[in-house]
């Protein structure tokens, strides 16, 4: 006789418990979400070792665990299946991800649930220190976009002179790095410009320093 269970996926994100929705959307770079599973056994039969498998998990989505297990779920009882993550600054925002959740029982049978997420786009704008710092001769420098924009990244020496300009393009929405190599500059102070503008003209700027060190 095949067993029915029933399933109800909650998730509790980092600013609000989500339920009935199509897509859940998972705040950028947020950290302690849960996945909550109610595993319903609609039978009249007692189940034992019950293994819930998160899988099609994209690498921007660092789960604790990949499965649950459930030793014991009475008849006509509910337990839950817990599962908690991290989402990746990395993350793409506003596009859609189904992940498939696999229930299989001692006896074999499988059931599946999907839920479908997505990364919501920073809350503001900011540009992070380069990494390494000091550095000789490459650095990482890194920033967030609340929306899509034209960006430019400039360099500048302490004489206020436009050294390089590595970064000048339309981008969207998250989290950017780009590496800059400094191998033909000189050991010194340098600042480096982020400038955004959005299509509604909306401009902002931010500045920080980093030292090479030859």
């Amino acid at each position: 006789m095949r067993t029915t269970l029933f399933l109800i996926a909650t998730m509790v994100v980092a600013t609000s418990s989500l339920q009935s929705q199509s897509t859940h959307q998972l705040p950028f770079a947020s950290q302690d979400n849960r996945i909550e599973l109610a595993v319903a056994n609609m039978g009249e039969v007692p189940m034992t070792s019950i293994s819930v498998v998160a899988t099609n998990i994209p690498p921007w989505l660092e789960f604790s665990a990949r499965q649950a297990t459930i030793t014991s779920l009475p008849a006509r009882g509910e337990l839950p299946a817990l599962f908690s993550f991290n989402v990746d600054k990395s993350a793409p925002v506003g596009t859609s991800h189904t992940l498939t959740f696999l229930i299989k029982s001692s006896s074999g049978e499988i059931w599946s649930k999907e839920i479908a997420v997505s990364v919501s786009a920073p809350m503001t704008f900011e540009l992070f220190q380069n990494y390494p710092n000091p550095f000789n001769p490459s650095t990482t420098i890194s920033y967030q976009l609340p929306e899509p924009a034209r960006v430019s990244l400039s360099i500048f020496n302490l004489l206020g002179q436009l050294v390089d300009r590595p970064v000048e393009s339309d981008q969207n929405a998250g989290y950017h790095e780009f590496t800059w190599n400094a191998e033909r500059y000189a050991s010194g102070v340098y600042l480096y410009e982020l400038e955004s503008t959005t299509r509604s003209a909306n401009k902002q700027v931010a500045r920080r320093t980093m030292l090479l060190l030859k």
